[in-house]
């Protein structure tokens, strides 16, 4: 069982801990936290306990001192992991006493693939100046290099957030050697100067030909240019990305952006007309940490029986492995999973795309069939209830 501190509950809903913006749950500003300092969310955490009834229980900080507090944890969940704010100053006095007493512990719940090293040393670092031991927090983070840390652990979190959001739609794919009209399906929303270079690099070489792909040029985040992990100049590709970029946005199908970000949704056509997808994840060297990060993108295959092939950090594959799902390696070639350099990574993945590029129509319907038991595997092992990954989240986060 989980133990949940939280300092306010509204309608039978945690309040996030820390959070000063107010809202009501079911509404909009609800979602809006993560907007407002000190970015603390709604828990997840939670959620995904109610969601695959696994057993928890939530404790006001008012009423600590009248229940049992055997495994305590006080759980903040960061939107995005702020290094210029001070989480633990901002935690109660009263809390924070039984957190000296060693009678509670902080749950830092983070799904995102930020290199959890450097968090662990902030975090390190509050403590001290907060004078609070170390080992009085655990850090759960979302990007497999977790696990080589100390007070850190690895969950999977994109993995259950997806099964919420998408679970008004069942399960589907079509099996048997079925002809279908494109080869690969490339869905990517939001730019990044690395996904840009690989979609220009595939568009240059004729490997996106005869496929469904969009490449939306108008959403932008914070990434530079210069801090692209793929080597631009070793590919020689500098001026058809600029080409790219400049002839975008591109599209194939009538979603807008919103929508395209709506995990409810699925367009079943652009699966059920595609052989094969290239996903192209959310981070391609998971901010240095030699982890892999795995999201909706990813999860979205698994569930909607796709084989695919993943561009993204190296382990990719391997950390989906240890999940239990598997990854096609009768028919795809994914030796370019354990290549640590960025851009070598790249061009292994590119030669594996133009493998399966170079199989004729039959043979593009027969190896797809030979996909089928894996398919099947891995759509049921996602509907599956995710109970025993709670479970093992919960052993550790209790015993260490």
């Amino acid at each position: 069982m989980f133990n949940f501190v939280v300092d306010r509950q509204i309608k039978g809903r945690a309040v996030p801990n820390l959070a000063q913006h107010a809202a009501e749950p079911y509404t909009e500003a609800w979602r809006e936290f993560g907007q407002h300092y000190p970015y603390t969310v709604p828990v997840e955490l939670i959620n995904h306990c109610e969601e695959h009834s696994y057993p928890y229980r939530i404790t006001l900080t008012t009423e600590l001192s009248t229940v049992d507090q055997a495994n305590l944890v006080y759980p903040i969940q960061p939107g995005c992991f702020n290094f210029d704010i001070d989480y633990i100053k901002l935690i109660p006095n009263t809390v924070l006493a039984y957190i000296r007493a060693g009678t509670i512990r902080i749950l830092f719940y983070y799904h995102e693939g930020d290199n959890p090293l450097g968090i662990k040393k902030r975090l390190d670092l509050l403590c001290e100046q907060n004078a609070i031991d170390k080992n009085s927090y655990v850090f759960v983070s979302g990007n497999t290099a977790a696990d080589a840390i100390e007070n850190s652990i690895h969950f999977c979190d994109h993995e259950l957030l997806y099964y919420i959001r998408n679970k008004s739609h069942e399960k589907f794919f079509k099996t048997g050697a079925l002809r279908r009209e494109s080869r690969f399906l490339c869905l990517s929303r939001t730019h990044k100067w690395w996904r840009a270079t690989v979609m220009a690099d595939l568009r240059r070489t004729g490997l996106l030909d005869g496929s469904l792909w969009s490449y939306n040029t108008l959403i932008t985040v914070d990434d530079s240019y210069d801090a692209n992990p793929i080597e631009v100049d070793t590919l020689a590709l500098k001026d058809d990305l600029k080409a790219f970029i400049d002839g975008g946005p591109y599209h194939c199908d009538d979603l807008d952006s919103t929508q395209h970000n709506d995990h409810s949704l699925h367009s079943a056509e652009l699966f059920d007309s595609t052989y094969c997808s290239i996903i192209l994840e959310t981070l391609f060297d998971a901010d240095g940490s030699g982890g892999a990060f795995l999201t909706e993108k990813t999860f979205k295959c698994l569930k909607h029986g796709h084989p695919f092939i993943t561009v993204g950090p190296a382990g990719s594959l391997a950390a989906l492995r240890d999940l239990g799902y598997r990854t096609f390696d009768h028919a795809i070639d994914n030796s370019y999973d354990s290549i640590l350099d960025n851009t070598l990574r790249y061009l292994a993945v590119r030669q594996t795309i133009a493998q399966i590029a170079e199989l004729s129509p039959e043979d593009m319907a027969t190896w797809f069939h030979s996909c089928t038991a894996d398919l099947e595997h891995n759509t049921e092992l996602f509907c599956r209830t995710k109970w025993d990954r709670l479970n093992r989240l919960q052993e550790r986060i209790c015993n260490g």
